[in-house]
């Protein structure tokens, strides 16, 4: 591409000649016959604006405040794992740049730079994202060690009782390194005869016991405030209201757990009645452009969380 790009879709083009087809299809692949990640894509394109003309609009600005920290635009990063498969300074660059953008960086458990890396290395607003595993020490270490380290919200993933079916990692044999954040704890390398390793180790060590109580037992052991990531209807969301959740992120993990899940966007709005504000509600899961993240707003999100490609 000679040009330099001006969009996502431009963006991902050249990523999509850059690396090696494993980790592409890693960062931009989805689960299955991939109708929801299309879907994703397609339901913010269903959605037109009513525009008003003859407003005063010399004066306009992006910032807001998320969980009282004041950010420039309404934006986060999503939480998506392995950045040096794609960069060598892998999740520290990616902090450096939301420090330059002034805007907050959701740190993946699967990062492969550890939490206290990341928290030295810029003065960006961080939280960290955890599932609860069938080890709960695990869990509580890597919660304590963020806190620790100035990280200001937990974002607990709840749609991963297992994990997707992600056909091109499967296919490719998808290989995950070991995970710093997981030294001296227990190896990410985990033998797999069935294709994607990241799989065998997530359903080794995923908890899929999981429910609504472990949310308070979750509490019980920081004081950060808590966002329940992964909530598609109102009956969820008025439970993570009841169990004490900070902010719902209403997501279908990009596409990649369960194909022909709604798009976010599409039920956003009845999350948004549900807590009746509450709490507040973000949404991920197939933001493109900033017309995305103005739909996403005019629906009743604080603010949007942009990942690799879903």
């Amino acid at each position: 591409m000679a040009e330099e790009p001006v969009n996502v879709n431009e963006y991902q083009e050249l990523a999509r000649q850059a690396l090696p087809k494993m980790y592409y299809d890693f960062y931009a692949g989805g689960a299955e016959d991939q109708y929801t990640l299309k879907e994703n894509v397609e339901a913010f394109r269903r959605i037109t604006f009513r525009p008003r003309v003859l407003i005063d609009v010399s004066k306009i600005s992006l910032s807001t405040t998320i969980l009282g920290y004041n950010v420039s635009a309404p934006i986060m990063i999503a939480p998506t794992a392995m950045h040096k498969l794609a960069h060598p300074e892998g999740e520290v660059a990616t902090a450096r740049a939301a420090a330059a953008c002034n805007v907050i960086m959701i740190l993946s458990y699967m990062s492969m730079c550890t939490v206290e890396e990341v928290a030295s290395s810029c003065d960006a607003i961080r939280f960290f994202q955890i599932y609860v595993y069938k080890r709960r020490d695990i869990t509580a270490q890597l919660v304590q060690r963020a806190e620790r380290s100035g990280y200001k919200a937990i974002v607990l993933t709840v749609d991963v009782p297992r994990l997707g079916k992600r056909e091109a990692d499967i296919k490719n044999r998808m290989i995950a390194p070991q995970l710093k954040n997981f030294e001296g704890l227990l190896s990410t390398q985990v033998v797999s005869d069935e294709g994607s390793n990241v799989k065998a180790f997530a359903d080794s060590t995923f908890d899929a016991s999981l429910t609504w109580k472990d949310v308070g037992w979750l509490r019980s052991i920081t004081k950060l405030p808590i966002l329940v990531k992964g909530v598609l209807t109102h009956e969820d969301a008025i439970k993570a209201v009841e169990a004490g959740a900070a902010g719902i992120v209403v997501s279908n993990h990009g596409a990649r757990q369960l194909d022909y899940s709604p798009a976010t966007i599409s039920v956003l709005e009845e999350v948004v009645h549900a807590v009746k504000g509450k709490v507040p509600v973000f949404v991920d899961g197939g933001v493109r452009r900033g017309t995305d993240v103005f739909k996403a707003l005019a629906l009743g999100a604080q603010a949007v969380l942009v990942q690799s490609f879903n």
